[in-house]
């Protein structure tokens, strides 16, 4: 008999030139904790070659389109499938990859509320309790508590590198420290940030939809703006000031972009957290770092998510 949790499970195929591939499959490791599985024929015929050490290909498998690739996302049913066609349309369309989204699956309607089920309250690190807000946990060890609806913005707490993310803030957070979020998604960062004795912190996400998202998420949590603001922007284009915290939990192709422009808003002794980055990316950020006059004091990996910690030398 088939698994009802099994059938809840929603299948997202997202069509993309060939060409940008590489990019487009690091954006769509962000929306699950898990693999993902891609067809790509550009290569069809060398690849034939060097596998099987046969020239004699299916025509099935001939006809296939060579110009484009198409990357499968499974989401379980504890995932918000919304939250994650919304986050693949908004990262496609800044890095100008043209694409197509298509679902399967769990109907459109009933998105929002089915995964709400199966998101509980959950202990991140030693201090934090990261709550839905339909459903209170007990919190025997006083720790301060996260209360999140992250509708259609990445940033629940249940993917690795957000709770690295989170894990990480706990060490670095000092009473009235002033953070840059970046990326801000469902704010997340920025709210625990300021739970654990930020004095202030600002977000800024491309998606004005995030924007809505984080801003209501902090109001929940009793931040109002100046404590936490949020606007829409690229990147940190339009941001002023120096921070102690600058925070980007986005994938690789935009850290390394952000990061020439990181030091002008750095407080001295400030640090750089970057979270997104899967292992097979981690020497190219790594050089970049470098190249910009960064090192890395802390180095945090989970389930092939990779989370770093950099200083200016």
């Amino acid at each position: 008999m088939e698994n009802t949790a099994q059938r809840d499970w929603t299948e997202i195929c997202v069509t993309v030139p060939a060409q940008a591939t590489d990019t487009a499959a690091d954006i769509a490791n962000m929306t699950v904790p898990y693999g993902i599985y891609i067809e790509d024929y550009s290569d069809l015929e060398n690849e034939a070659m060097q596998i099987a050490h046969v020239d004699l290909i299916s025509s099935k498998l001939l006809a296939k389109d060579r110009t484009k690739s198409i990357i499968h996302i499974y989401i379980s049913p504890e995932e918000n499938p919304h939250e994650a066609v919304s986050f693949l349309k908004e990262r496609l369309g800044a890095e100008g990859i043209e694409h197509e989204i298509s679902t399967a699956g769990c109907k459109t309607e009933d998105w929002i509320n089915n995964w709400k089920k199966y998101w509980h309250p959950v202990k991140i690190g030693r201090k934090l309790l990261v709550e839905p807000l339909w459903e209170h946990a007990e919190n025997p060890e006083g720790r301060a508590v996260l209360r999140l609806e992250p509708g259609l913005a990445f940033g629940t707490g249940s993917h690795p590198t957000t709770r690295l993310c989170l894990e990480t803030l706990e060490e670095l957070v000092f009473p009235e420290a002033k953070m840059l979020d970046i990326g801000c998604g469902s704010g997340i960062l920025s709210i625990a940030a300021l739970l654990l004795g930020a004095g202030s912190a600002l977000g800024v996400d491309i998606d004005k939809l995030a924007v809505k998202t984080a801003l209501e998420n902090a109001a929940q949590n009793g931040f109002e703006p100046p404590a936490f603001d949020a606007r829409a922007g690229d990147l940190s284009s339009g941001i002023d000031g120096s921070f102690d915290i600058v925070a980007a939990n986005i994938v690789a192709d935009v850290v390394m972009q952000l990061t020439p422009q990181v030091p002008r808003l750095l407080k001295k002794g400030g640090v750089f957290v970057t979270g997104g980055i899967i292992d097979q990316r981690v020497p190219e950020v790594k050089r970049c770092f470098a190249e910009n006059g960064f090192e890395i004091t802390q180095h945090e990996t989970s389930n092939g998510w990779n989370v770093f910690v950099c200083k200016l030398k």
